[in-house]
C-alpha cells in the first residue's frame, strides 16, 4: 500500500488512491466520473477537495463496470483470483461484458468475449485491443478454431439454455489449473413445471438439486475441482437468486 503524508486532512484524489491502493491518476477518473463517495452517502465533487483523514471513501460498484453484471461474480472472483496480471481469458455469454470488464481491471492481459447476440457489447471494450469479440456463436459451438489458444480463466453467464450443454464445449479451451466460474441460473436447470409464475424458482429443494447436479457432473464427467457455490450478491432481472459455482481443472 502506498505512503500517505501524516497530516489529519488530505486532498481527496491522494486519500483515495491511497485507501483502495490505486494509482492517483485511477483515483482522479473515479471522482471525475462521480463514483466516489464520503462514508458512502455525499458524492465526492473535486479531486482537489480537501477531506479529514479518518474519513472513509467508498466506490460506486455499479458504476465502476460497464454493467451491473460484473458484480454478480467479483465475490468470488476477488476471492479466488483478485490479481489476474497476464492471464488469457473467456466470457462465455459475454452480452454487454460486465465479467469482460471486470476481469481486464483485474489484469487480464487478453479477453474472448463470446456472445450469440450481436451488437451487444459495449463500446468502450469493442474499442479495447485486449478484447477479441466474437459475436453469433452458439456457446455449444465453441472450439480452438474460434478462440486459437487456451485460456486461464473461464466465466460464464447463459440465458435460455443450461450450462451442462456448454460445458464440454469450454472444458476443450481451458488450461490445465485453470479457473472457471460459473454462473448457474436455476430457471434454466429446473424442469418446466418446476418454474413458478414469472419465470422464478422458489422451491429450495429444486435450486439444491440443480445446483448438486451440475457440481456432480463437472466432477465426474470432466475431472474439475469444486472448490464452492455462494449466492451472487445481484438478483437476477426478475427476482431469480443465482449462484457462483469456482471450479479449478
Amino acid at each position: 500500500m502506498k505512503n500517505i503524508k501524516k497530516t489529519k486532512k488530505i486532498r481527496a484524489d491522494e486519500l483515495l488512491a491511497y485507501q483502495q491502493d490505486i494509482p492517483i491518476e485511477e483515483a482522479r477518473k473515479f471522482i471525475l466520473a462521480g463514483l466516489v463517495r464520503i462514508n458512502s452517502n455525499q458524492m465526492v465533487k473535486n479531486s482537489s477537495e480537501i477531506i479529514e483523514q479518518g474519513i472513509n471513501l467508498t466506490l460506486d460498484e455499479s458504476l465502476k463496470y460497464v454493467s451491473r453484471g460484473a458484480l454478480k461474480i467479483k465475490p468470488s472472483i476477488m476471492k479466488y483470483l483478485p490479481d489476474m496480471a497476464g492471464l488469457i481469458a473467456a466470457d462465455i455469454g459475454a452480452s454487454t461484458g460486465g465479467f469482460t470488464d471486470l476481469m481486464l481491471q483485474s489484469g487480464a492481459s487478453k479477453v474472448y468475449a463470446v456472445d450469440v447476440g450481436y451488437g451487444q457489447l459495449h463500446y468502450k471494450l469493442r474499442q479495447d485491443e485486449r478484447v477479441i469479440n466474437i459475436e453469433r456463436v452458439n456457446a455449444r459451438a465453441i472450439d480452438n478454431k474460434m478462440v486459437p489458444e487456451m485460456v486461464d480463466v473461464i466465466t460464464m453467464d447463459l440465458s435460455f439454455i443450461s450450462v451442462l450443454k456448454v460445458l464440454p464445449s469450454v472444458n476443450n479451451i481451458l488450461k490445465e489449473n485453470g479457473w472457471a466460474f460459473i454462473l448457474i441460473k436455476p430457471q434454466f436447470e429446473a424442469r418446466s413445471f418446476e418454474v413458478g409464475k414469472g419465470g422464478v424458482v422458489r422451491d429450495r429443494e429444486v435450486i439444491e438439486r440443480c445446483l448438486s447436479s451440475i457440481s456432480s457432473y463437472i466432477q465426474k464427467n470432466l475431472t474439475w475441482n469444486v472448490l464452492d457455490t455462494i449466492p451472487s450478491p445481484i438478483l437476477g432481472p426478475k427476482g431469480n437468486q443465482e449462484y457462483i459455482l469456482t471450479c479449478r481443472k
